[in-house]
């Protein structure tokens, strides 16, 4: 049936074509027609596609016609172009149910909108041209898809390696593609070459189904016979897929590993903790002991220990540990491990056996107390011994820092440096965290060492009366020394800094002459004698320009007293003289009486103004100096 906008189609013929072929047309010729159509034509599904078909040489009036060959050569006529003239006139006759249907545009191409996997067919072009002839070529349509993710089903069971036929492995499905996908199966990233042939070590099955939609779905089924090494393989497919113009993709699954039977081949038996470089164990630690069969069954493992050539046996169990407990010296020897596996091959190591070693190290003891008292000027030598397995290695030390290798520790005359704490260390290379130590404390008896601090130097005479200083003296001996003055105010002996055994003493005074003449000692004393030093001042210096600064201070305050007191009595003989000027001047020859009635004379005044004694106005008297 010919759609509805077919002749309208027609009926716009393109000028260009027209044209093409009437420029082409030569008078009173006519070419023998031939046709130009691409013999393949690649879509992917669901895209538009035209199908193009050109007819060579210039004709006036030709048909075109668009057939479908069936598979058994069959043709449909499907739609048909017709040149008159300058228009071409299109119909399509059948679409065959397609949907949607076919079209044919303006230069009378067929066009197939969405392209669809029944559309893989032929499609042949026929164009007569009257007298030119005849001429058909062919376009075959090849459809595209690419199919769905890819999906694996694994043997969810076990498989034994003992099999010898190869064993189901998983089922791969690759589903709605076009043209049928390959599935190809790898181990570990490694293509695996499996032929369909059915053989005891590998082989692979395919099928091929058509959906309704006309997409192709393939299922592989991959069978192996598996060994112990693919225990930790990491198996998948993939599906390898055609695109148009020779492009290529694929698909693949996810990775899945095989749950595997395998018997025991070998056995590991080992310490796991504690243990050294050297495969020593510490005394008084807990020793674990593990074994492992390499085999995928749980077993059973039997611990035991070999004494006279005889297995006895510890313990049994299924988890592989065995614990010795605060292990001791007496359980060093040779301990075994047996994995009870019935799958096993006749040939098979199923136990083994280590040699456990106990390290131990004894207290160290000393040939001497562990106090030792010596004489100042005395030699010694003492040893330290210790027991141990492997053999320890002694050494001597002293505030840290090593006197030497060996268990003899020698002295030769002896000072008070040299008492202190002497350390014996024993430890062992190979057991690093096992060692013991043991103290000798060494005192060394003498009369008592003084070490005074000098006080600073001075200039001769420059020490003066009242100067502070402080002195301190420091000793050292055994028994500890007493420390005293020969003036009051010493403080108790305290431990000195720097320690060594000193202690010390100190003494703050003021400097005086006799001090000068006579020294200040200290002495420090113990029963085995006394030592004394004695502290030198030189010459001291009186304190004669501070009195003479007194003295002058004490006469000015005085002056100044004097001054004010004899200011403030002027004033009051001032005042009163003129209140006696204001009354009026006194007789003559008559006395001035005082406050009592009594005549006053000049001689109750501060200071006389002339010899006679009399009261004057002249320059001799007070009241004029005033």
């Amino acid at each position: 049936m010919e759609p509805p906008n077919a002749q309208a189609g027609a009926r716009g013929a393109p000028q260009l074509l027209v044209l093409a072929l009437l420029l082409g047309a030569q008078p009173g010729t006519q070419a023998e027609v031939q046709v130009s159509v691409p013999p393949l034509v690649e879509v992917m599904r669901g895209e538009p596609v035209t199908l193009d078909c050109t007819p060579l040489g210039a004709h006036d009036h030709f048909v075109l016609e668009w057939f479908l060959a069936d598979r058994s050569g069959a043709r449909h006529l499907l739609a048909s172009a017709e040149l008159q003239g300058s228009e071409i006139q299109a119909r399509v006759h059948n679409s065959r149910g397609r949907n949607p249907p076919y079209q044919l545009d303006s230069r009378g191409r067929l066009v197939l909108a969405k392209a669809q996997v029944g559309d893989e067919q032929d499609y042949v072009c026929v164009v007569r041209a009257g007298a030119a002839g005849t001429a058909e070529a062919t376009a075959r349509l090849q459809v595209f898809a690419k199919p769905e993710a890819t999906e694996v089903s694994p043997n969810k069971g076990t498989v034994s390696v003992m099999d010898e036929f190869a064993q189901e492995i998983a089922t791969c499905n690759s589903r709605n593609g076009n043209p049928a996908p390959q599935i190809i199966w790898y181990r570990n990233r490694q293509a695996l070459q499996v032929p369909m042939e059915v053989n005891p070590e590998s082989y692979m099955t395919s099928r091929t189904v058509r959906e309704a939609s006309g997409l192709l779905s393939l299922t592989s089924t991959l069978y192996l016979r598996v060994h112990k090494a693919d225990q930790d393989a990491l198996f998948h497919c993939s599906a390898h897929y055609h695109l148009p113009k020779g492009q290529h993709g694929h698909l693949d699954s996810p990775s899945f590993n095989l749950t595997l039977h395998y018997p025991t081949e070998h056995v590991q038996f080992w310490v796991d903790s504690p243990s050294t470089t050297e495969g020593w164990v510490r005394e008084g630690d807990s020793v674990h002991l593990s074994c492992r069969g390499d085999g995928s069954s749980i077993s059973e493992y039997a611990f035991y220990r070999l004494q006279d050539k005889q297995e006895n046996t510890l313990q049994t169990n299924y988890d592989g540990h065995f614990t010795l407990e605060g292990v001791q010296r007496s359980q060093s020897g040779t301990y075994g491990c047996r994995v009870e596996d019935y799958d096993a091959a006749d040939d098979a190591e199923l136990s083994q056996t280590l040699e456990l070693r106990v390290a131990y190290l004894d207290p160290i003891e000393l040939s001497n107390k562990e106090e030792l008292s010596l004489p100042l000027g005395s030699s010694i030598a003492t040893n330290c011994s210790v027991q141990g397995l492997p053999t320890p290695a002694l050494r001597w030390m002293k505030d840290s820092v090593p006197l030497g290798e060996g268990p003899t520790l020698s002295l030769s005359f002896v000072t008070f440096d040299s008492a202190g704490t002497y350390i014996c260390e024993a430890s062992m290379p190979t057991v690093p965290l096992l060692s013991r130590t043991q103290a000798l404390k060494l005192l060394v008896e003498g009369s008592p060492e003084l070490r005074p601090e000098e006080i600073q130097p001075k200039v001769e005479g420059s020490w003066r009366e009242g100067d502070e200083v402080r002195l301190v003296c420091s000793a050292r001996g055994y028994p500890e020394p007493k420390l005293s003055w020969n003036q009051l105010g010493g403080s108790p002996a305290e431990p000195a800094p720097g320690g060594q055994g000193w202690v010390s003493s100190s003494l703050t005074l003021k400097v005086t002459s006799a001090l000068s003449q006579e020294g200040v000692f200290c002495e420090a004393s113990n029963p085995h004698g006394t030592t004394k030093h004695v502290f030198h001042f030189g010459t001291v210096a009186p304190q004669t320009s501070q009195a003479g600064v007194a003295v002058m201070a004490v006469a000015v305050s005085v002056g100044l007293l004097l001054l004010v007191v004899a200011a403030f009595y002027c004033m009051r003989r001032k005042g009163r003289s003129s209140r006696q000027a204001e009354k009026g001047a006194l007789p003559p020859g008559k006395p001035e009486l005082s406050h009592s009635g009594s005549p006053r004379t000049e001689q109750t005044g501060l200071l006389t103004g002339s010899a006679s004694g009399g009261v004057r106005h002249g320059s001799g008297g007070f009241r004029d100096e005033c």
